[in-house]
């Protein structure tokens, strides 16, 4: 057996054996689709009584990348990968997500936020570019608040700054009603709106994955995380007040975050730029991979030459 695959092993020996929450299977062989084996190294960090699963890899300049939601850190794996050739790179689970178990009964982007500083604090890392997508992206955004000298730079993945409408907040009480009764229900219905209607057959096997990643959260972790996120306040004044760059990356077919919305947004920041991506809607790491694989290097370099 490779060592990849015992490591694996491992792992859910672990989770089975120190109750630790079960790790989803996807990407469990840590086979991208070129057929490269790389096992990132996984490791713990306390907070709140919880263990907080998180990976490590490569050296240099540090990137922290966030999962939006219903994702873990394996949703960045190709990523991760790529950058890791250049940079050292975090992935997070956040609460009630992946392996890193609930932190009581709701989880705010505030809370997530400090269970990311306590990553970086365990390995002693003061300064670094942070990524987060959707959710990650409002994590992101509480990060900024709180640990503004932390940052030298931001990328709000399909995410911004704003708070829910009374509307949204509304179809987040509607969601949590469904979870309770039936998370797995939930998830398949979720999933494929996350892409552009054109893109559903072609991505059908992210499609599926997907699911199976989002079917390996709890019930709880599912709710905690719609509730957080129902009671964000608006951050747009982060931005505003923001002394590093920032990327913004749309989507034209977004049904969650609208590219209007996003480039609204953006608009009056002087350090902000705007990646809209024509042929994507809430996915654009799996929609149009390598386009935004290369512009989060291209937003990396650039913001570390700006702290050199």
């Amino acid at each position: 057996m490779h060592a990849a695959s015992l490591f694996v092993c491992y792992l859910m020996w672990m989770a089975e054996h120190r109750n630790l929450p079960k790790i989803p299977t996807l990407l469990h062989s840590c086979r991208h689709k070129k057929g490269i084996l790389r096992s990132p190294m996984i490791k713990y960090t306390p907070f709140k009584q919880v263990q907080v699963r998180f990976s490590d890899t490569g050296k240099g300049r540090v990137l922290v990348l966030i999962h939006g939601f219903p994702e873990t850190l394996e949703i960045w794996e190709e990523f991760s990968v790529k950058l890791s050739r250049h940079f050292r790179v975090i992935a997070i689970d956040l609460p009630g997500h992946g392996a890193t178990p609930c932190v009581g009964y709701v989880h705010p982007m505030e809370l997530m936020a400090q269970c990311v500083k306590a990553v970086m604090e365990s390995l002693g890392l003061r300064r670094f570019l942070m990524v987060g997508h959707s959710m990650g992206g409002y994590v992101a955004l509480a990060f900024a608040e709180l640990f503004p000298d932390n940052l030298t730079g931001l990328c709000l993945f399909h995410s911004n700054s704003l708070a829910d409408s009374a509307e949204k907040k509304a179809d987040r009480d509607r969601a949590i009603a469904l979870v309770k009764k039936n998370p797995r229900h939930y998830v398949n219905e979720l999933i494929p709106t996350l892409f552009a209607p054109q893109n559903v057959q072609l991505y059908k096997e992210d499609i599926r994955e997907l699911k199976h990643m989002a079917q390996g959260i709890s019930r709880q972790g599912i709710v905690n995380a719609l509730e957080g996120m129902k009671e964000r306040p608006k951050r747009d004044w982060v931005l505003q007040y923001a002394r590093y760059p920032i990327l913004f990356v749309a989507g034209r077919h977004d049904r969650v975050v609208p590219p209007d919305l996003i480039l609204k947004q953006a608009k009056p920041l002087k350090q902000a730029t705007v990646l809209l991506l024509e042929n994507t809607g809430h996915m654009g790491f799996i929609e149009e991979k390598k386009l935004t694989q290369d512009a989060l290097l291209k937003f990396a370099r650039r913001c570390f030459r700006n702290h050199a």
